[in-house]
């Protein structure tokens, strides 16, 4: 797999990786995460090529004190390939490169799978409550 940051002809692909791979929700628009990911300096999604398709992508974001992880996504079929190890090795050494020296994720708590790869992969729980709130004027 060849890692790249993700290119104007690449989002439509990446959106389908995403909705394949269960992660998009109705109140978060992927098309506008992603121009916000690509607008913004301290944010990158990476892509990961095999063949000529996006195979993986990982969005990544550094907010000053923490880094993030969002979307990593790997295609259903090359699951379990060590894709997901490496674009997120990829995600991790480019916010080392920032100066990041903590990454944090969330997962949805039901999601088991996912909470297992990232355990495999050196993550661990933290006893945290995460709050929001809608400030753009959306009802949810």
């Amino acid at each position: 797999m060849r890692i790249r940051a993700i290119e104007d002809g690449d989002v439509e692909d990446v959106v389908a990786l995403w909705d394949a791979c269960g992660l998009t929700r109705p109140w978060n628009a992927p098309h506008d995460d992603i121009a916000l990911a690509r607008a913004t300096p301290q944010s990158k999604i990476f892509v990961g090529m095999d063949n000529g398709e996006i195979v993986a992508s990982v969005l990544c974001g550094n907010d000053g004190h923490r880094g993030w992880i969002y979307y990593l996504a790997v295609a259903p079929e090359r699951q379990k390939d060590g894709l997901g190890r490496e674009i997120m090795a990829h995600g991790e050494e480019w916010l080392r490169s920032l100066g990041v020296p903590k990454v944090e994720l969330m997962i949805r708590p039901e999601n088991d799978v996912v909470r297992q790869f990232y355990e495999r992969i050196g993550y661990e729980v933290e006893d945290r409550i995460v709050m929001s709130r809608w400030i753009d004027g959306r009802e949810v």
